[in-house]
């Protein structure tokens, strides 16, 4: 999947965050749309490791894929997860998480 224009990743981010005040708020609202649109689970490879996505979460400053190989569980930080090819449904959407994280 291509990454969508920078006008489209910002209609994203208003649909997410338009009843959000503050960094916190817009936060939760690109969550909640990364979770409820985005594939899980898929693969993709980490440090040369091949991993399965299980989950999207939420710290208290940022969005984590959590990853698993086997028995080993890992949270990585969406903002350096990379994406498979061809990308997940709903990837956009991390897409536009890491766009408002760039602002």
């Amino acid at each position: 999947m291509a990454s969508k224009g920078s006008a489209a990743l910002e209609a994203m981010i208003e649909e997410a965050t338009i009843e959000a005040y503050g960094d916190d708020e817009q936060l939760t609202g690109l969550f909640t749309m990364i979770e409820e649109h985005l594939a899980v689970p898929f693969t993709t490879t980490v440090l040369g490791v091949e991993v399965t996505v299980r989950k999207i979460d939420m710290t208290a400053d940022t969005i984590v894929a959590v990853c698993a190989r086997g028995h080993h569980r890992q949270r990585i930080d969406l903002l350096d997860l990379p994406l498979p090819t061809p990308a997940p449904d709903g990837a956009a959407w991390i897409d536009a998480y890491r766009h408002w994280a760039g602002r």
